[in-house]
């Protein structure tokens, strides 16, 4: 049965111990991908979030750049725990989501609007941020763990040779999901006071 909103808003949290099974179909998954790209907004409806989905051999292909990537500049003595890292808690999912931003797309605001140019690139950033909690909270929502990765921008090239993606493209996340085997750990909150303030 599907969380809620709030519930899954709730429940989503970063699982690092997550399986190579999936609870919905591969279909579903696109959907949530579609959804998410189709209906999260952006400033001035830039529209410049791009979405690549990896399962089965490209998911698995992923993670072996970067362990590849990391073999070259990670100390030997070190590069064992780096690696098991990589292996049981992202390659070991189902599949991951990469999340990029059209640098075309914030270069032409920035021409057309020069009075909010030095704005485009974090209000891109907003939207790249956006696409990532719409789509962590719809698959955490279907059942599914996931946590959000940077090894940008060590693997950039690598990954946009790999599967012929724009130059333009920029790797902003990586985002491995599967079937959760185990419970993150507990989480705290700051106090609501320092964080929130209502006029009324």
């Amino acid at each position: 049965m599907k969380k809620s909103f709030e519930e899954a808003l709730k429940h989503r949290r970063s699982y690092y111990a997550i399986s190579d099974k999936s609870p919905v179909s591969d279909m579903e998954i696109e959907k949530i991908i579609d959804l998410a790209v189709t209906h999260v907004p952006s400033a001035f409806n830039s529209q410049s979030t791009r979405v690549v989905l990896l399962l089965g051999e490209n998911h698995k292909k992923l993670w072996n750049i970067v362990k590849e990537t990391l073999r070259k500049i990670v100390p030997p003595e070190v590069f064992n725990g780096t690696k098991e890292k990589i292996d049981n808690s992202f390659a070991c999912g189902y599949g991951t989501v990469l999340f990029f931003e059209d640098q075309t797309v914030v270069k032409g605001l920035q021409e057309a609007f020069p009075a909010y140019q030095d704005k485009f690139p974090g209000w891109s950033l907003q939207t790249s941020a956006m696409h990532q909690f719409a789509i962590w909270t719809m698959l955490e929502e279907v059942g599914f763990g996931a946590s959000l990765q940077h090894y940008n921008p060590l693997i950039d090239e690598e990954v946009r040779h790999a599967w012929h993606l724009p130059e333009s493209w920029e790797l902003i996340a990586e985002m491995p999901f599967g079937v959760p085997v185990a419970e993150p750990g507990n989480k705290e909150f700051g106090d609501l006071a320092s964080r929130v303030k209502v006029f009324k």
